[in-house]
């Protein structure tokens, strides 16, 4: 089966696997920035592999963020204490390349924290943090890496084990967003990667979510990625980071969708739209390959979806979460009709094992739709 095709049933993930085009064919996601909107539908990106390895730096979302741009909430003390710890672990690290040991199957852990874990729920800037740490060490950015899970994965797919093993254990520090524990392969999988990338003295970073309704129960999530990694968890140093969603603090329900003529007039309004009913761009999705889900996006300032409805396949699901990310990652807002965000999953895949990325999902597209509400109004204002 090819990767790019459905899902397979016993692995509805299995489609963030595969073999990535390693072809510099041109993208066709031209910069949109006039004329009709273009659509997601219709495109079928080609992405390098060596696109993937450049590509891992923090998305634009988090260009300029940087420890004091992170605001903590006073009545959330680990969220200052967060900062203080990270701060203090970038500037342990040195410039000075990772030390290179050919002969010895294992390494002592470096001295002090290898790795840094951040744990706590959706919004409290757990990303913002991690890019903040990307940009404090003191490396050039092509011996630093930063990606998703699913990135990281991805990466491996494309290049096979060893090799990304050769690509990044020169790197000074590698960090994970958003790592996973839903999948034990996947998770095997990266934390052997990790643990030589540890052994060749790469420093080490990553976040995960608590649940929103485990927040109550103590180090939850941190206590799954010890388990999960179990030969590195020695070298990795746990910081709890308390508090609410910030996409949502302080500010109003989620807008109400909009009707199909209300979408289609505005992305005929706005430069660099992208269009397309929900129906079609979820069934393309199973043609492309989910590491080029970020090609797929190129050019494209804003997308308008038209009938969004709730979605009963697992492995849709998934490559809407995907999706989502790049979406946030890019800070394209997205203006729809049909079905709420907030309903886009069942209660079901809610309370399943990928909950976790559903609830992510639904929290970065909320905030999306709020930032497609500010672009219309300014046009229209």
């Amino acid at each position: 089966m090819r990767p790019d095709t459905p899902g397979r049933a016993a692995r509805p993930d299995a489609l963030l696997w595969g073999v990535v085009s390693t072809s510099a064919v041109p993208s066709e996601s031209a910069p949109t920035d006039g004329g009709a909107p273009v659509s997601l539908a219709s495109r079928m990106p080609h992405v390098p592999v060596e696109r993937l390895v450049a590509e891992m730096v923090p998305p634009p979302r988090f260009d300029g963020v940087r420890f004091e741009t992170y605001v903590p909430d006073p009545g959330q003390p680990s969220q200052a204490a967060a900062v203080r710890a990270l701060a203090g672990f970038a500037a342990s690290l040195t410039a000075a390349e990772p030390a290179r040991r050919w002969f010895r199957r294992e390494a002592p852990a470096p001295a002090g924290p290898g790795g840094m874990y951040l744990d706590g729920g959706f919004g409290v800037g757990k990303t913002h943090l991690l890019a903040s740490l990307w940009h404090a060490t003191p490396a050039p950015p092509e011996r630093k890496a930063f990606g998703t899970f699913v990135e990281l994965t991805n990466l491996v797919g494309a290049l096979g084990f060893q090799h990304a093993v050769t690509a990044l254990s020169g790197h000074r520090l590698v960090c994970i967003d958003e790592f996973e524990l839903d999948d034990p392969g996947d998770t095997v999988l990266v934390s052997t990667l990790l643990g030589k990338l540890a052994d060749a003295g790469v420093r080490l970073a990553a976040t995960s979510n608590t649940l929103p309704g485990r927040l109550g129960e103590g180090r939850f999530a941190s206590a799954d990625f010890m388990r999960e990694i179990q030969g590195l968890s020695a070298r990795f140093t746990s910081l709890r980071i308390d508090g609410e969603d910030y996409r949502h603090r302080g500010l109003p329900e989620a807008p109400k969708p909009h009707i199909d003529d209300e979408v289609t007039t505005a992305a005929a309004t706005t430069p660099g739209a992208a269009l397309d009913d929900f129906p079609a761009l979820a069934a393309h999705l199973a043609t492309v390959h989910p590491s080029r889900y970020g090609a797929l996006c190129d050019g494209v300032r804003a997308v308008f979806l038209r009938g969004v409805e709730p979605v009963t396949d697992q492995a849709t699901a998934l490559r809407l979460v995907v999706l989502a990310d790049r979406l946030y990652d890019r800070e394209i807002p997205v203006f729809a009709s049909g079905v709420p965000f907030d309903r886009l999953f069942s209660e079901e895949m809610l309370a399943g094992g990928y909950r976790k990325k559903y609830f992510r999902a639904v929290s970065r597209l909320t905030a999306l739709a709020r930032d497609a509400e500010r672009l219309t109004e300014r046009q229209n204002g």
